[in-house]
C-alpha cells in the first residue's frame, strides 16, 4: 500500500515532507487572500487599472455564467431522458462486459452503507425502506447500518428498531458501531464507512467467498431517498462501463425532500449545489465524487478503504483511487438522481446557523488539494499533463469558491469609493457602474435558468401551503446574490483560512429534520 494515500494533514508527516504538504496546505487560502487584498490594494493606488479589471472580470463570469448554464439545461435534460427509461429491462439485456470475464449482470450484488448518527429512526425507516422497494432482486442486497458508539444509547435502539423491521428485507442485513477512540480515526463519516466495509468484508464478503468484482458499493446519506430502479440504472453502467473496477458511479443529488419545508435561503442553496453537481455531470473529464456514490469492492480493498482522517471522505476516495492506479480512474456520470434532505432545522436561525456549518464543511474539501499535490509529486507514474491539467482546474474552482462573488458583488464599486477625485472625474469611474450593471443583468440568465428548472424540480405543493407559495418558490432568486456571498464565498474563505492556519476541522453532522414523510413526497412527485 502506498503510504501516502492514507495521508490526512501535515501532522501525517516528518522531516521535509511535513514541510512540503504544510506548505501546500497554505496554497488556497493564500491565493483567495492575496486575490482580495491585490483588488483593494490596486483600488486605492491604480483604480483606473482595478476599474479595468472588473470589467474584464464581470465579462469572463458572464461568459462563463451562460457556459454554465448550457450545461445546466444539458444534465437537466438527460436525467429526464434516463427517468423514462425501463432500467430493468435494459440491464437484462446486456451482454458480457470483458472486463469483467463470465460475470452476468445477475451475479451483481448491491452492498449498500448508510452512516447513521443521531438522527430520528423515521428517517433511518424510509431511507431503509426505498431501497426494500428497489426493483431489483433482493437477495443481491447486503445493507449495512453503520452506527457510532459515540451517539450513546440512541443509536443502538435505533439499530434494534431497524433490525427487527429490516433484518430479513435482503439477502443480508448488518449493522456495525464504529468505536471511539481508535488511533488515527477522525470521528466522522470516513472513518465509520471504512468501519462499516472491514467488517462486511470479514463476516459477509469473505466468508461466503464472494467475488469482489461481483460487488458495488454504494454509500447514501441516510437521508436518502433512492428510486426503484437506481439500482438497475447503476448495474447497466457497471455492466457497461470501458473500464468497470476503474470507475466510481456519480448519481445526481436532489435535495427535495422536505424543499418545501425549507427557508428560502436553504431552498436556493439547496437547488445550487444540485445545479452545480449537474454542472460537473456533463464535464466528465473534471467529475470528482460527492456525497452519494457507487464503486466497485475490488478498489475499495484495494485502497485500503475510506480514509479514516479526512472530512471530506465523498471526494477524497477519488483522489485515493486516481493515485493508487496511475491516474487510470474516472467517475462516470449517471444521469440520475437521488433524493436529499435540504437543510432544515426547528428554527429560522438555527437553519441559518446549519446551513453555514454544512457549507463551510463542504469547502473544507480544499483539503484535497494538498493531497493530491503531494501525491502527484510522489507518483511518478502518472502522465505529467494529467497531473497539470487536473491541478489548474481544481486549484481554479478551490480559488472561485471564495473570491468571485466577494470581487463581482462587493469590490466592484470599491475603485469609486477609494480612487480619489482624480479617478472619480473620469469618463471610465463614471460609466464603470453602469457597465458592470449591464453585464450583471445580462448574467441574469443563470438565474432565469435556475427559477425555471427548479420550478421544474419540484415535488407536488403540500396543501397546506396556498398557491402564492409558487411565487415565492420563483421569486427566492432574488436572494441568490446575498447567497452568493454568505452561503458560499465566506464559509469558503473561512475553510480555507483554517486550513491555512493549520486549524484543522473536524466532521460535523447535519442535523436532520422533516415534517412530512419523503417517501410519500418521492410517491407523488413520479
Amino acid at each position: 500500500m502506498l503510504e501516502y494515500l492514507h495521508v490526512g494533514t501535515a501532522r501525517d508527516l516528518a522531516g521535509g515532507d511535513r514541510r512540503l504538504y504544510r506548505f501546500l496546505e497554505i496554497i488556497p487560502g493564500f491565493l483567495a487572500w492575496i486575490t482580495l487584498a491585490l483588488v483593494v490594494y490596486v483600488s486605492f493606488l491604480a483604480p483606473a487599472a482595478a476599474a479595468i479589471f472588473i470589467i474584464v472580470f464581470d465579462i469572463y463570469w458572464l461568459i462563463k455564467t451562460i457556459y454554465l448554464s448550457l450545461l445546466v439545461r444539458s444534465s437537466f435534460r438527460r436525467m429526464r431522458q434516463h427517468l423514462k427509461i425501463n432500467w430493468p429491462e435494459r440491464l437484462q439485456a446486456t451482454g458480457l462486459n470483458p472486463m469483467l470475464p463470465g460475470v452476468q449482470w445477475n451475479d451483481l450484488y448491491h452492498l449498500v452503507i448508510l452512516p447513521v448518527y443521531r438522527e430520528p429512526y423515521e428517517i433511518v425507516k424510509e431511507c431503509l425502506q426505498a431501497i426494500s422497494n428497489a426493483h431489483y432482486e433482493k437477495d443481491k442486497f447486503i445493507v449495512v447500518l453503520a452506527t457510532e458508539e459515540r451517539a450513546g444509547d440512541h443509536v443502538a435502539e435505533l439499530a434494534c428498531q431497524a433490525q427487527a423491521e429490516y433484518g430479513d428485507a435482503f439477502f443480508k442485513f448488518l449493522v456495525t458501531t464504529h468505536p471511539i477512540g481508535i488511533e488515527g480515526d477522525l470521528p466522522g463519516k470516513g472513518s465509520n464507512e471504512a468501519w462499516a466495509g472491514l467488517r462486511v468484508k470479514k463476516e459477509i464478503i469473505d466468508p461466503l467467498s464472494i467475488p469482489h468484482e461481483q460487488v458495488i458499493v454504494s454509500v447514501f446519506d441516510i437521508d436518502t431517498i433512492v428510486p426503484p430502479q437506481f439500482f438497475a440504472c447503476l448495474a447497466w453502467h457497471y455492466m457497461t462501463a470501458v473500464r468497470p473496477l476503474n470507475s466510481s458511479y456519480q448519481p445526481i443529488p436532489l435535495f427535495t425532500n422536505n424543499i418545501w419545508e425549507a427557508p428560502a435561503f436553504a431552498r436556493v442553496f439547496a437547488f445550487s449545489t444540485t445545479f452545480w453537481q449537474m454542472i460537473q455531470q456533463a464535464r466528465k473529464e473534471q467529475l470528482v465524487t460527492f456525497s452519494s456514490q457507487s464503486i466497485g469492492l475490488k478498489a475499495l480493498i484495494d485502497i485500503g478503504f475510506w480514509q479514516r482522517n479526512v472530512v471530506s471522505e465523498d471526494s477524497r476516495i477519488f483522489w485515493q483511487c486516481l493515485l493508487r492506479y496511475d491516474g487510470d480512474w474516472q467517475t462516470i456520470p449517471m444521469y440520475y438522481p437521488v433524493y436529499m434532505d435540504a437543510n432544515v432545522a426547528p428554527t429560522f436561525w438555527q437553519t441559518l446557523k446549519n446551513q453555514y456549518k454544512q457549507i463551510r464543511r463542504w469547502h473544507y474539501g480544499a483539503e484535497n488539494n494538498p493531497y493530491f499535490m503531494f501525491g502527484f509529486l510522489k507518483n511518478k507514474q502518472m502522465p505529467l499533463s494529467q497531473k497539470l491539467h487536473l491541478s489548474f482546474v481544481q486549484t481554479e474552482r478551490t480559488w472561485s469558491s471564495p473570491t468571485n462573488a466577494l470581487i463581482i458583488f462587493m469590490l466592484g464599486w470599491l475603485p469609486i469609493v477609494v480612487g480619489g477625485p482624480a479617478f472619480t472625474e473620469t469618463v471610465l469611474s463614471f460609466q464603470l457602474p453602469r457597465i458592470t450593471a449591464t453585464i450583471m443583468n445580462i448574467s441574469m440568465i443563470g438565474l432565469i435558468t435556475s427559477a425555471i428548472l427548479s420550478i421544474n424540480l419540484l415535488p407536488p405543493r403540500p396543501p397546506q401551503y396556498g398557491r402564492f407559495k409558487w411565487i415565492w418558490m420563483t421569486l427566492q432568486w432574488v436572494l441568490f446574490p446575498i447567497n452568493f456571498i454568505f452561503f458560499g464565498a465566506i464559509p469558503a474563505l473561512d475553510a480555507q483560512t483554517r486550513l491555512m492556519l493549520g486549524r484543522y476541522m473536524g466532521f460535523w453532522v447535519t442535523p436532520k429534520a422533516r415534517l412530512r414523510s419523503a417517501l410519500e413526497v418521492f410517491r407523488k412527485a413520479v
